[in-house]
């Protein structure tokens, strides 16, 4: 099974940047066990992140964006469990 994270972003409301930054995060810190990121242009203020059509996070059920750390986290959980992610596992 490929190891893709697709992230879904609004091109109405501009975050592009935002996925593309989270993007890179995922791509350096995962840049031996992560296959692909996807960037998805979507509308009406989408912002998610899936793995395997799972969604790993959603701006509109949080009620915000994710912070970097949080993203690997869940990230590493679904490809990389035993992952150290150094100073992003720590509070």
């Amino acid at each position: 099974m490929k190891k893709r994270v697709e992230i879904e972003y609004c091109t109405q409301c501009r975050w592009l940047l935002r996925a593309a930054w989270i993007a890179q995060e995922l791509l350096t810190t995962f840049e031996a066990e992560l296959e692909e990121v996807a960037l998805i242009p979507g509308t009406g203020g989408i912002f998610e992140i899936r793995y395997h059509e799972h969604v790993l996070f959603s701006r509109k059920a949080a009620g915000r964006f994710p912070e970097a750390k949080e993203v690997k986290q869940l990230v590493r959980d679904q490809i990389a469990p035993d992952k150290d992610l150094g100073h992003s596992d720590r509070r």
